[in-house]
């Protein structure tokens, strides 16, 4: 994560400053308030009915033996005859948790809950937390591989990077289902869909725009990845020891930053973010530091600026400031403010256009497909500051991702 930067005497208040001195409830307190009352926000039901012997007979036993029986002959029937086809295990260790950090797994538990409700609500996919107490690679490996044959996707969420990475990697090795990675698969999507957007309404080509990404986690590497994938080539990339490249110690480097450092370009003589964002056309946020960019970061900048805070629960900049500085487009993670860039529009979507078109390997070019698919819901002539991503109830997404994968495999 980055470094923090040097706290202001004034700032933007929060919406949660301002509910509080309205005497309103906050958004976390309205959380506390639902969690507690329906202690877990998700259940299992059954699709049939148990009461009878006969029903029992067949749904349990002797009946289900002949089902069974046809599985073990052919273990794909267990997409036909089971909820393999539609479970998704999300995965986590409760290593990086939001933007909160390592609070374990217990306390990971209310976002993936959450995470499943999305999964259910938005793609009709049932999605299971599964909260892991270890946080050792090869146990979370071994696990995840050891419970497989019940599912027929795996979402890695909120562990720790490279960690997150080199399981990612493994496991779609291993596997022979999808593994989705929220952090650098969604997060990516999300964003080059934003950016597309932004682009259009600046009147930039993804050739022609300088960018820099403060973060070098799991989000900061699929976001560099998939905008490089789409032709930008102007990057720069910061974590906590400043600016990524070839000749830092590699003592400060792992594996993926150092893949990192092979297609980003660090400015001459660049070493911190206040150096290399200047003028720059964009900065994405996803380093998990709260106020990280400053107004005068902002205003280092080009002209009509793009800013992409993404942090949560609380972003890089806030979106008002980083306008007043001259931003021409803000868009956060967050749903308290707009231009929502959340991994929401993402997972549930995709994974059921995956899970439905028996996708074995995620590739790069599916996740370019999606997101200019959720850029293209936006009409050009209705590009505006405020205006480019769908929002997440928008009926039209589900249909457009499903043809963005099919093409994908197609091609």
């Amino acid at each position: 994560m980055e470094t923090r930067s040097k706290s202001r005497t004034t700032r933007a208040k929060s919406p949660r400053d301002e509910q509080k001195a309205k005497g309103k409830k906050t958004l976390g307190e309205k959380a506390i308030e639902l969690h507690k009352k329906l202690r877990g926000k998700i259940e299992i039901k059954s699709k049939v009915s148990a009461r009878s012997p006969e029903e029992i007979s067949i749904v349990y036993t002797p009946g289900v033996a002949e089902v069974c029986l046809e599985i073990a002959a052919d273990r794909q029937k267990a997409y036909e005859y089971t909820s393999k086809w539609n479970n998704v295990a999300i995965v986590t260790d409760g290593t990086r948790t939001l933007g909160l950090g390592s609070l374990g797994p217990e306390a990971a538990l209310p976002v993936m809950e959450g995470k499943a409700v999305l999964y259910k609500q938005f793609g009709n996919v049932d999605a299971f937390p599964i909260c892991l107490q270890t946080t050792a690679a090869e146990e979370i490996i071994r696990t995840v591989k050891y419970i497989s044959p019940v599912f027929g996707g795996i979402n890695i969420e909120d562990i720790e990077t490279p960690k997150a990475l080199e399981i990612v990697e493994r496991l779609t090795d291993e596997l022979d289902i999808p593994v989705f990675h929220d952090d650098q698969h969604g997060t990516a999507v999300v964003t080059l869909a934003a950016l597309v957007n932004a682009l259009r309404f600046t009147k930039r080509k993804p050739e022609n725009t300088r960018v820099v990404v403060a973060g070098a986690g799991s989000a900061g590497y699929g976001i560099v990845k998939i905008l490089h994938a789409i032709g930008v080539r102007d990057m720069v990339v910061t974590d906590s020891h400043g600016v990524i490249s070839r000749s830092r110690p590699l003592g400060t480097m792992n594996k993926y930053k150092i893949e990192l450092a092979s297609i980003t370009n660090a400015p001459d003589g660049a070493t911190t973010l206040e150096q290399a964002i200047k003028d720059r056309d964009v900065f994405i946020g996803v380093s998990g530091v709260k106020n990280l960019m400053t107004a005068e970061m902002v205003k280092s900048m080009n002209r009509d600026s793009i800013i992409f805070p993404l942090t949560n629960p609380d972003p890089e900049i806030h979106p008002r400031l980083a306008s007043e500085a001259g931003a021409k487009v803000v868009a956060t993670g967050s749903y308290k403010f707009e231009n929502r860039a959340n991994n929401a529009l993402v997972f549930p979507f995709t994974m059921r256009a995956i899970l439905d078109n028996r996708i074995h390997k995620i590739s790069e070019q599916l996740l370019v497909n999606v997101a200019y698919a959720l850029a293209d819901l936006i009409p050009k002539d209705k590009l505006s500051q405020f205006n480019i991503v769908p929002d997440v109830t928008d009926p039209r997404i589900q249909q457009a991702v499903n043809k963005a994968v099919r093409s994908a495999t197609e091609g």
